[in-house]
């Protein structure tokens, strides 16, 4: 082409460029004319040149993966560029970032419509939205999503001890881990960054043996399943043979050639529960959390609160075991914001509430100060008003109200009377579930006079209902909240209320039979409806045992000759397994944790092992 005709080329193009420039700037005018602000065209993200789009991808490298599409949904719908080189560089001089208006245009919504289909958490596109699916239907509600942030326990051990007292503290974790890692080769690999826990170092690799496989979607939710390997099915196999001789060491040595095997690493976990070993078991907990969370399926958003991973599923129940003990950990150790976003994660996985964590889900609002949460959700859960009817939400509901009134103090009477006060809630309490009084003065306990005067009325002598379901679930009230109530003014508002119920009856008796309707009505089956929840796996202090009890079970001989039955052969390689049967649990575990550290095998270590550990060879 010659010079003279791609000159001729170029300068119509640029006539037609400042044409439709002019063209532009018109439609805009008569836009504002009309609407009083510039209208904004969707579209004009598409013409966007490479640095827009460079720009893009690195604002959104910064978001954590669970919140990238919401967070390309703001972007499309919140922020929106034009086309134009030269619009662009008079906003950049003015330094102004053109937002959308409330009411969207129609050509805006066939945009948002696409991005919502492609979008993986489009059943519960906000906070703010419930019916999320295509048929209409509503899904989880807005008061289950979890926020990430509040997952890390670190973060909130800053918050409570300060961070130099946290950063001393891991000091010290790393000096000790490097110490047992120092006679053999350390780990040369970075463990991929997980969302519930924090991984250690010192961790094996990841070994893919379990994955998340997609079902369906029902009523807005996403259905997920966890599927086995053949190399998880094979030492799912070894543990079964294991537990059915009752031998710790046989469980533990499969840990050795399978180190995220989750049923083993849950039972030897709950060794060291009881036999205080909080700290390890809590390191073997989180190890099954990480293995959890790496089989996730690229579609499971569970923290939007509309993925379903259901319990009767057998590959699906160790994930509602660790999440539950997980949040038990997390109680002992003072995180309860952190044991409260767990908490709601475990009710948003299955609507069902197998582990009943809506029993403990009022208890961590409380320690945690999230009272306006709490009354949010027992307002919007499951779309109805009937959480009241609990005996933990009765009380808690109480408490909750008396905090929010101290918070409240400036507002107008119009405002305080829209909702029952804390005495009147309290009183309702009482009247409903009377028997929760006398347990508590009892678990607290409450030695003052007044309580035992209380107690001599009628109303509050009774120790059952006569319900199974509703004493059951009175009990696990008292078990797992009683040490709220060792606040003074909670003692105070119970007595008062209390005090109020019995004056209140000797007016009108009429009430206590109908409270008993209502009793009978809300819980009217026969059956104990709750009885596969433990009263003990509620209990705010960690179950032991005996340590003789222990020693007799790992060193009783009928189990470890039984063990010393070959399993096959679970190494990779071919190489024949070292016999564990006869060694120390402890050494076992260790190996597995730190497969480069290597404490001896056979009969030969295990005269060594027992003198370490204060046991001859005539203790067998």
């Amino acid at each position: 082409m010659s010079g003279r005709l791609l000159k001729k080329v170029l300068k119509e193009q640029e006539d037609q460029r400042i044409e439709s420039d002019h063209e532009e700037k018109e439609e805009e005018e008569e836009a504002q004319q009309l609407n009083g602000k510039a209208s904004i065209n969707p579209f004009d993200l598409l013409n966007d040149d490479d640095h827009d789009l460079d720009h893009q991808e690195d604002e959104s490298e910064t978001f954590d993966e669970p919140s990238i599409v919401p967070q390309l949904k703001t972007k499309v719908g919140g922020v929106v560029s034009t086309s134009n080189q030269k619009s662009k560089k008079k906003k950049k001089k003015k330094g102004k970032e053109v937002s959308s208006s409330s009411s969207t245009s129609n050509v805006e919504k066939p945009l948002d419509a696409i991005l919502e289909s492609l979008s993986l958490d489009a059943p519960g596109k906000s906070a703010d939205t419930k019916d999320c699916d295509n048929l209409g239907k509503p899904c989880a509600p807005s008061t289950l999503q979890v926020d990430p942030k509040f997952l890390n326990a670190e973060n909130e051990m800053r918050r409570i001890f300060g961070s130099k007292v946290v950063r001393s503290f891991e000091k010290h974790e790393r000096s000790g881990s490097s110490r047992m890692a120092r006679g053999g080769r350390r780990s040369a690999y970075i463990p991929r960054k997980t969302i519930l826990i924090t991984p250690s170092e010192h961790w094996p690799r990841w070994d893919g043996s379990l994955s998340m496989e997609f079902l369906h979607v029902s009523e807005g939710y996403h259905h997920f399943r966890y599927v086995h390997s053949s190399s998880y099915r094979q030492a799912q196999s070894e543990f079964e043979a294991a537990k059915a001789i009752h031998d710790i060491n046989a469980i533990a040595s499969v840990l050795l050639y399978h180190p995220y095997h989750l049923d083993s690493l849950i039972t030897v976990a709950e060794y060291y529960k009881f036999t205080g070993e909080h700290q390890m078991s809590a390191e073997l907990i989180s190890k099954c959390l990480y293995a959890l969370e790496c089989a996730w399926n690229p579609m499971f958003t569970p923290l939007q609160g509309n993925c379903q991973v259901k319990y009767s599923y057998e590959t699906n129940k160790p994930l509602f075991t660790v999440l539950f003990t997980h949040m038990k950990n997390m109680d002992m150790r003072g995180c309860h914001r952190c044991a409260l976003e767990v908490c709601k994660l475990l009710l948003s996985l299955d609507s069902d509430d197998p582990m009943g964590a809506m029993f403990c889900v009022d208890y961590f609002s409380l320690r945690s100060m999230e009272y306006a949460w709490l009354e949010r959700f027992s307002e919007e859960y499951k779309s109805d008003n009937s959480l009241w009817l609990f005996p933990n939400f009765s009380y808690s509901l109480a408490i909750c109200r008396s905090y929010l009134e101290r918070e409240e103090p400036s507002k107008d009477a119009l405002v305080k009377t829209a909702k029952a006060t804390s005495t009147d809630l309290m009183k309702q309490a009482l009247m409903l579930h009377p028997t929760v009084l006398k347990k508590l003065v009892d678990k607290v306990p409450l030695k003052d006079k007044v309580w035992a005067d209380i107690l001599k009325n009628a109303f509050f002598r009774a120790d059952q209902v006569g319900i199974p379901s509703l004493d059951h679930l009175i009990n696990i009230y008292v078990e797992r909240n009683s040490l709220i109530w060792r606040l003074p003014e909670l003692q105070n508002l119970l007595r008062d209320a209390a005090q109020l119920v019995i004056e209140r009856l000797r007016h009108n008796s009429s009430d206590k039979k109908d409270w008993a309707c209502v009793r009978k009505e809300a819980f009217s089956s026969e059956k104990n409806e709750y009885a596969h929840l433990l009263v003990s796996d509620f209990a705010s202090s960690a179950p032991s045992a005996p340590p003789e009890v222990l020693q007799h079970f790992m060193l009783d001989p009928r189990m470890r000759d039984a063990a010393q039955h070959p399993v096959g052969d679970p190494m990779e390689g071919g190489h024949a397994p070292r016999n564990v049967a006869n060694r120390n649990t402890l050494a076992v575990l260790l190996e597995s944790m730190l497969p480069w550290v290597h404490y001896g095998d056979g009969d030969g270590g295990v005269e060594e092992e027992n003198q370490l550990n204060g046991h001859g060879a005539g203790n067998e």
